[in-house]
């Protein structure tokens, strides 16, 4: 009995136990159907979360080129040129698709055959050795993930690409696939692949041409057809095997692409370190202008079309690398050089020093002290704008004196006491310029330097001799000159013309609108006074045969007496406005300039004779016809050979005729005075002739006479000549008569 209840509790816990793990069994299955359909519902729906569609957008490399299509530069992040599928030939398309995912059409993503074989080579290996990505795998590891062989990276690679092919169609997918793709040599996507390993567009690709850029996913360092051309060939045969095996192409045609050698057309791009300058001037440009950044430049795919002039360009950065032209008491003597149409206001040629690297110090828009190039845009124009009271030909003081309690000497010591206008333009008189901008008034200097987009602090009669506290640019100075250039009116320089996005559509473009600053005449005057600058005055050294109207420039050294810190020369054609810059970018007793303005003057004109050598520039300057030419000034002679003798005729019979030798310029005037007690009395004035008339003469009390020329211009009188005098008497003693 004992052992009937034993045995039924036994069978009674015998049940129990089943029962549970019945239970147990029945849950743990429920649990995993619930996580594997939560892990199923993850994977199919969970991709969003991994994939992120900035990452969609493909960077693409921005290019800048010149209005005739010749490149000069790109800038990128990823060396790209997007393209859409139809640009692809469906034989390379194929030829990726045979050797990377051969069953891409069919699949939703994820390629459940590749997966169960790559992971039993996985786990035999005890390792992750084989992958069984798809393109659409490949494509969602590229832009989201990283390339760890991981579970976990896995699984998000899977879930991303079921999300892709569920979002895009295979065309898109395959699209993104070969524009984001790296070859190797800095190159991704198909299209700049095409232009780099065979000079064409990924259109134009042959079949042999697309299996080898095919071959280059696996490896594109590995497969290098220019580093491992062997290794390359190899592995384009193999895809080639591929596509026949796929059915893309039948076996004689694999046989026949096997047999063709690589035909690479590889055209290594030529380092063009005078092209730096300008680069960098467009990228700010385009940052300030048009508010594109440098980022947005490096990954937004635009094309850049600039007013660069190469020939310029090319040969001013040739004659910068000439030590001759940089007076520098020791290495590391830099320069700037602008040159802008002065048409239209593009800079054809910039160089922001010597020799510049991209994100170098861009000297061409530094503030450097001007010198006595900022005398005709702070003094002498705006002076003459008021016609009222000044003319090229109106005098100045010259002399070394305080101009209210302002001290200033002249260059080269020497003081005329007064000189026209044109002449202290010419020699650049420092004690003129000053006493001039005393005289107009600073303010009214400021308005219209103003207007020509050029604003200064300062408030002292140094702003006459471009004594500035913050200084101004060899681009300001360009943008200034213009103006003497183009009948008064300012421009802003620029070097961008256009800029279109990455569907070609044209950016908005920024105008630049001309300033009228100066009257067309006042313009006109100083084209023709600093014309005779460069061939008679301050600019007079180095060559150029043609049109030169120009302004050199000096700046003393602060530390080292009789040395310069900073050496100008800016001027104009009548095609470009140049300005040019020497000095160092650091002024202390150890960096000083040995020579001061001659040396960027010889420089810009040899740049200018070069470039009239490959290109004619234009031989003369052509006056508008609405205003009035600048008379030549006058030069006063010496007077001699001054003759007075007696005449008869007229009512009064007795006459006196003065003759005398002096200049052959028809626009002197003559007077002539006779000498009395207290003031003298001029008795008469001539025009273009040397002899004059005294209509009554004493007879026996002679008096005495003398000529003094006159310039009309300046309304100066020159030197008055020896006095002569004649009487009765004399008139007999010269005929030999004795009466």
């Amino acid at each position: 009995m004992k052992n009937n209840k034993q045995k039924s509790k036994k069978k009674h816990k015998t049940n129990w136990t089943s029962k549970r793990i019945l239970k147990w069994s029945a849950w743990t299955a429920a649990l995993v159907i619930l996580l594997g359909l939560i892990g199923y519902t993850v994977i199919l729906y969970g991709g969003r979360w991994v994939v992120n569609d900035d990452a969609l957008v493909l960077d693409a490399t921005t290019f800048i080129e010149t209005s005739d299509g010749e490149e000069i530069g790109r800038l990128y992040t990823e060396n790209r040129v997007p393209i859409t599928i139809d640009q692809v030939p469906k034989h390379v398309q194929e030829a990726f698709i045979a050797i990377e995912d051969r069953r891409f059409r069919q699949h939703s993503g994820v390629d459940l055959k590749a997966i169960t074989r790559a992971v039993y080579k996985d786990i035999i290996a005890m390792d992750k050795v084989e992958g069984g990505s798809t393109i659409t795998q490949q494509l969602a590891k590229n832009l989201f993930l990283s390339h760890d062989k991981t579970w976990l990276r896995k699984t998000k690679e899977a879930m991303a690409a079921i999300y892709l092919e569920r979002t895009l169609s295979k065309d898109e997918i395959l699209e993104l696939y070969l524009n984001e793709i790296y070859f190797g040599k800095g190159v991704y996507g198909i299209e700049m692949a095409a232009q780099t390993f065979f000079s064409k567009e990924a259109a134009n690709l042959t079949l042999t041409e697309g299996a080898l850029l095919a071959g280059l996913a696996k490896a594109p360092n590995g497969y290098s057809p220019i580093h491992h051309p062997e290794k390359a060939r190899t592995r384009r045969n193999v895809v080639l095997k591929a596509m026949t095996d796929a059915g893309y192409i039948t076996t004689e045609e694999k046989l026949r692409a096997q047999g063709q050698t690589l035909a690479l057309n590889v055209q290594e791009k030529e380092a063009k370190p005078w092209l730096n300058s300008y680069i960098d001037l467009v990228m700010k440009e385009a940052a300030d202008q048009y508010h594109l950044s440098i980022n947005e430049l490096k990954r937004g795919g635009y094309r850049i079309v600039v007013a660069l002039n190469s020939t310029a360009q090319k040969t001013a950065y040739d004659l910068f690398q000439q030590d001759e032209y940089f007076p520098g008491n020791t290495e590391g003597t830099e320069g700037a050089f602008v040159l802008m149409d002065q048409s239209t206001g593009t800079i054809a040629a910039a160089l922001g020093g010597r020799d510049y690297k991209l994100g170098d110090l861009n000297r061409v828009t530094v503030n450097r002290q001007p010198g006595s190039t900022f005398k005709p845009l702070a003094v002498y124009a705006p002076a003459l704008m008021d016609a009222d009271t000044y003319t090229p030909y109106s005098m100045l003081v010259d002399e070394q004196e305080a101009i209210a309690d302002y001290s200033v000497r002249n260059h080269d010591g020497h003081y005329e006491g007064s000189v026209s206008l044109y002449e202290a333009l010419i020699e650049s008189k420092n004690t003129s310029a000053v006493w001039l901008l005393n005289e107009i008034g600073l303010p009214y200097a400021k308005e219209y330097l103003n207007k020509l987009d050029i604003s200064i602090p300062d408030d002292g009669l140094s702003v006459a001799l471009g004594g500035l506290t913050h200084g101004v640019s060899p681009l300001d100075m360009v943008k200034g000159y213009r103006a003497f250039a183009h009948e008064g009116k300012m421009i802003t320089p620029h070097a961008i013309v256009t800029i279109y996005d990455s569907d070609q559509n044209s950016i908005e473009t920024v105008k630049h609108e001309e300033v009228e600053v100066f009257s067309a005449q006042v313009a006109w005057y100083m084209t023709e006074m600093l014309t005779t600058a460069v061939q008679e005055g301050t600019g007079d050294v180095g060559d150029y045969p043609k049109a030169l109207a120009g302004k050199t420039g000096s700046t003393q050294h602060p530390r080292v007496k009789g040395n310069y810190k900073d050496a100008w020369f800016v001027g104009y054609t009548p095609d470009y406005v140049v300005a040019t810059w020497m000095g160092y970018d650091r002024s202390d007793e150890a960096h000083y300039l040995t020579g001061g303005s001659p040396y960027p003057t010889r420089l810009t004109k040899a740049i200018l004779r070069e470039l009239d050598e490959s290109e004619p520039l234009t031989p003369s300057f052509t006056k508008p016809d609405h205003v009035a030419a600048l008379e030549k000034p006058i030069e006063l002679p010496d007077i001699h050979d001054v003759n007075l003798s007696y005449d008869f005729g007229g009512v009064t019979l007795l006459q006196g005729k003065l003759t005398w030798s002096g200049g052959t310029d028809d626009r002197i005037e003559y007077h002539i005075y006779k000498e009395k007690d207290g003031d003298d009395e001029r008795i008469g004035v001539v025009k273009g002739e040397q002899e004059f008339t005294i209509k009554r003469v004493p007879l026996f009390s002679p008096d005495v006479y003398y000529v003094i020329p006159y310039d009309p211009l300046t309304k100066q009188e020159g030197h008055k000549s020896e006095a002569v005098s004649v009487s009765w008497f004399d008139r007999f003693e010269d005929d030999g008569l004795n009466p």
